[in-house]
């Protein structure tokens, strides 16, 4: 019991603060975005979205999104790796 007390303890010491921060930003980021664009879609544009752009875009948590957080997830979701990401799973391009 001990030795798995130890290993989970050395564990979370081994996590980096800023890595939690970007983790929980992205799935706030992520509450903003499915409205959008739909739960299946919202991956894409996750994984294609710059840190800076997914703290603009967590910023509208708990509001309906406004034409600049639309114009914002837009511009993700046009990029080259985001179309590529869609169509990988098969999904249509986003329609704003």
């Amino acid at each position: 019991m001990k030795p798995l007390l130890l290993l989970a303890a050395l564990s979370l010491c081994a996590c980096d603060p800023q890595i939690l921060a970007d983790k929980a930003v992205a799935r706030t980021a992520e509450t903003v975005i499915s409205p959008v664009v739909g739960p299946q879609a919202t991956s894409c544009i996750v994984s294609n979205a710059s840190p800076a752009e997914l703290q603009a875009l967590a910023v509208d948590v708990g509001v309906e999104a406004g034409t600049s957080t639309i114009a914002n997830i837009k511009a993700i979701a046009t990029r080259p790796a985001t179309l590529a990401c869609l169509a990988a799973a098969g999904l249509p391009q986003v329609q704003l």
